[in-house]
């Protein structure tokens, strides 16, 4: 049995940056002209901040420079988090997107965009938009019936902390 080597870079990685309270979430090895780029994503329940992607940077990097995982030859490290509009692929990508706009592809190969408001080990409670001035309605949808799902970016939404500040004042 042959393995990759995302595979093998993944069971080298992964509990390294675990022990840094994070989750190894992607690993991309690509060309870029002559070089070679790693790409490393890392998340947790409450995101990472810059000080915790250095710490698992700077401890990646000493464990690729004790082994040979990245075979001879030049390579860039590039450790970072998942962007605004990332895939959800895990469970815990849903319960960590819980608030947020996703737009999901079906497998019935229909469209929703909708936001999370629950998720469970069965499915997701959601908050469908209304149109043209009606009000939002509630929708369950299972797993099973996800083909895809990614966070929608929201330039205008307005942060649950200002709705409760306005109140006060």
């Amino acid at each position: 049995m042959s393995t990759t080597q995302s595979e093998r870079l993944r069971s080298l990685l992964e509990p390294l940056v675990s022990s840094q309270g994070l989750d190894l979430e992607e690993i991309e090895v690509a060309s870029v002209g002559r070089k070679r780029v790693l790409r490393v994503v890392v998340d947790s329940d409450t995101g990472a901040d810059l000080d915790q992607v250095a710490d698992v940077s700077r401890a990646l990097s000493a464990k690729l420079d004790e082994t040979d995982a990245m075979g001879e030859g030049e390579y860039d490290l590039e450790v970072g988090t998942p962007g605004a509009e990332r895939a959800l692929t895990e469970h815990r990508h849903y319960v960590r997107a819980e608030g947020r706009l996703v737009k999901f592809q079906l497998s019935d190969e229909s469209e929703l965009v909708a936001r999370i408001l629950t998720v469970d080990d069965e499915g997701l409670d959601l908050e469908v938009p209304g149109v043209k001035g009606r009000k939002p309605t509630a929708r369950r949808i299972a797993f099973d019936d996800i083909a895809k799902a990614r966070v929608q970016v929201e330039f205008n939404r307005k942060n649950k902390n200002d709705e409760e500040n306005a109140e006060e004042a």
